[in-house]
């Protein structure tokens, strides 16, 4: 009688874009848009490892939470260890992803960190003088309109906006050092919870990453040549997208935001 050995099997799934709404045309990560595909990677049955591939410039902090807190719930229901991989960037809320991997990896020319928050907006209040409109705003609340982007910027506005981003800086922080724990150097905080970026090579010597290299060869060293990898892909839904209407100029905004945070880091 022959015994066949069951080649070891890692469930791949990949997990791109920006992060947040942003639109109908982008392809952005929200809670409710990756769970079902991150449950189904975890619910491999035998699966010795769910490993996440991570390409995202950030976006929205309270989604790049929930679904960092999905993949760590997950993790420990199904008892499977979490391996996470950065391709071009894993920054910001991407870097937060890239934190709920027991064992965290990049390639060596990966762009990794940028652990801050950033608010940014357009101002029009010029462009609607030139154009001849008129703003006609009601608010009940003196704090309704703030920052809106056809007035001129309060003092007092920015000073709340600094006082919130402070206790979201501060939550991002706690998260990284929770994950990271003794891999991070207090000698390093300063720099590393600047909002700075880096290389992969540079992030594992800083101990943001475990280790540089090529995802497939990670696995392979880990689990065996003989290693099975099962992707798990998430729909693209193009023909919904397509027929669920087009508002030219919010879409045009919404690409420009969308570019904007990749070219952040040269993409």
């Amino acid at each position: 009688m022959f015994f066949f050995k069951k080649k070891p099997t890692v469930a791949l799934v990949r997990l791109s874009g920006v992060i947040g709404n942003i639109g109908r045309f982008q392809q952005g990560m929200n809670l409710a848009s990756v769970s079902d595909i991150i449950k189904k990677a975890f619910a491999l049955k035998n699966a010795k490892a769910v490993a996440l591939s991570i390409n995202s410039p950030g976006g929205s902090p309270v989604q790049s939470n929930l679904i960092y807190n999905l993949i760590r719930e997950q993790a420990k229901e199904k008892k499977v260890s979490v391996i996470t991989y950065a391709e071009d960037v894993a920054a910001s809320g991407g870097y937060m992803l890239l934190c709920a991997g027991d064992e965290v990896y990049a390639n060596a020319n990966s762009i990794v960190g940028s652990i801050g928050v950033i608010y940014s907006a357009f101002g029009f209040k010029e462009l609607i003088k030139k154009i001849g409109v008129e703003r006609r705003v009601h608010t009940a609340g003196e704090s309704k309109n703030i920052l809106d982007p056809f007035l001129d910027e309060k003092k007092e506005d920015i000073e709340k906006l600094k006082n919130l981003q402070k206790d979201l800086h501060e939550e991002f922080i706690n998260l990284v050092k929770g994950s990271r724990k003794d891999k991070l150097k207090p000698e390093n905080y300063s720099s590393l919870f600047s909002g700075e970026f880096y290389s992969g090579k540079k992030s594992a010597e800083l101990g943001l990453v475990d280790g540089v290299g090529i995802l497939s060869d990670i696995l392979k060293e880990k689990f065996g040549k003989d290693v099975k990898i099962k992707k798990f892909e998430k729909p693209q839904g193009f023909l919904q997208r397509k027929l669920s209407g087009s508002n030219i100029a919010s879409d045009f905004m919404d690409e420009i935001e969308v570019r904007a945070m990749w070219n952040r880091y040269g993409l």
